[in-house]
């Protein structure tokens, strides 16, 4: 049990010290902005997903812990070494580091969570999940219509403030395609009152 504690402990204060330091964030430009409303191209990204069964906030909970030991160094880094004799590769873990937002979407009856990796990254670069539940995603350059609010992470919050986007969708001739995205850039510890959270929807082009 007191393992356990000093873990969640740890975990808090990496999540408090990523509100404070700079986090490497997605990349995007806004086309469009009214308001907190926005239609923005982004550009292509890499995703650490694990889809999970649960209600809105336990899923986003059990996956967290799952993807947080990725990028901890569950995972295994193949290193090539230069064309000498021998030639030799070895799987060593590596940490990888923060960067938001996290997401949250609806997979049919279950939840698809992620982490996104850092641009640096590629498909061929990036260190392999050693938990299969961890499946690496790229997401092509898109854009997504997009609401920006603070307050709570309850289901309450989001799904009033998912009616005003596909309403704006509605008033701008906006054709989703996909599933909404529910995007946190914060920590648990964040006042709700200062943080960032945003509703994304890709759009067809």
């Amino acid at each position: 049990m007191r393992s356990a504690a000093l873990k969640a402990i740890a975990l808090l204060l990496l999540l408090v010290a990523g509100d404070v330091m700079a986090v490497e964030e997605a990349k995007y430009a806004v086309i469009t902005k009214q308001d907190d409303l926005e239609v923005r191209e982004y550009e292509s990204s890499i995703v650490a997903e694990v889809i999970v069964k649960g209600d809105f906030k336990g899923a986003s909970n059990t996956a967290f812990r799952t993807l947080f030991k990725y990028i901890s160094g569950n995972n295994t880094s193949q290193t090539e070494i230069a064309m000498t004799a021998p030639v030799t590769q070895k799987p060593e873990t590596e940490k990888i580091a923060m960067t938001s937002p996290v997401g949250q979407r609806k997979s049919g009856q279950d939840w698809a969570v992620s982490f996104m990796m850092p641009a640096f990254y590629t498909m061929e670069t990036i260190p392999v999940p050693a938990d299969p539940a961890v499946v690496l995603r790229e997401i092509p350059a898109h854009r997504a219509a997009a609401i920006r609010y603070s307050g709570t992470w309850s289901e309450k919050s989001y799904l009033k403030h998912l009616e005003t986007l596909e309403e704006w969708m509605r008033s701008e001739n906006l054709e989703a395609a996909g599933e909404p995205v529910w995007a946190r850039y914060n920590a648990p510890f964040t006042p709700w009152f200062m943080r960032r959270n945003e509703i994304l929807i890709p759009l067809s082009s």
